[in-house]
């Protein structure tokens, strides 16, 4: 078995009484999409903010690329390759699609964004960030502000950021939230090929989107995974059944 590109273990975050991450563990190995599911107020997006940097964990650790990454900002994980969409739109809603993506592109290099005005015409960052656009079908709207994008477009957009910095390991907090059927199933498609691109933690609520894309599903309550293994293995689990999926036993 290929070793993991992104290891928890034990990881723990409480807030006063409240555990919101209690001793979680998994891996995320190459090639892979992790599902992460469970009710709201699970602390996936807890657990998701840990991992990426913007919440410091109480104890555990977070390994990636087998390196400790405990004691690094967020910056510094995202240059490491550990690229993040969130659950709500983070983009720079005044600046241009093509903007937003170049600032990625920028901040990869290792650049300041001291002098950004004064390098929106430098191919070296139009054409790498014009190039995710095209992948991620937004090329006709690289001029469009952020805020007039559509939601979907948002979504692909901040997808677009994310392989702009040449990722690793993808963190997807809930990328089909407030997508209608028809976009939720294109997106799928196009998450489904990005696994040998880079692994994936996804978080969603999307089950038909998880079942499709999942290899592995982890199944979090009140902060702790009370289950982990194959879609099959998880819609048999009648522990998920009445914790989760809300079948009977």
């Amino acid at each position: 078995m290929s070793e993991p590109i992104l290891e928890i273990r034990d990881l723990r975050k409480s807030f006063d009484a409240l555990k919101a991450t209690d001793g979680v563990s998994l891996d995320l190995r190459p090639g892979q999409i992790h599902a992460l599911i469970g009710p709201n107020g699970a602390g996936k997006s807890t657990l998701i903010h840990q991992i990426a940097g913007t919440l410091k964990a109480d104890s555990g650790a977070i390994r990636f690329l087998g390196q400790d990454i405990g004691g690094l900002d967020t910056a510094a994980r995202a240059r490491l390759g550990l690229a993040r969409s969130f659950q709500i739109s983070s983009l720079a809603q005044e600046f241009s699609a093509l903007r937003n993506v170049m600032l990625a592109v920028q901040a990869k290099a290792g650049n300041s964004f001291r002098f950004f005005r004064q390098v929106t015409s430098d191919k070296s960052l139009t054409e790498p960030a014009m190039a995710m656009l095209e992948r991620v079908g937004l090329a006709g709207r690289a001029h469009v502000p952020a805020a007039e994008l559509s939601h979907g477009e948002r979504r692909q957009l901040e997808i677009a950021i994310a392989l702009a910095l040449s990722p690793k390991a993808f963190l997807f907090d809930e990328p089909m939230a407030g997508m209608g059927p028809e976009s939720s199933k294109k997106l799928t498609t196009f998450l489904d090929g990005l696994r040998h691109e880079a692994p994936m933690l996804l978080v969603e609520h999307d089950m038909d989107a998880v079942f499709a894309l999942a290899d592995r599903i982890s199944v979090l309550v009140y902060g702790r995974i009370i289950a982990s293994g194959t879609v099959d293995e998880i819609r048999s689990d009648s522990e998920v059944r009445r914790a989760y999926l809300g079948e009977a036993a």
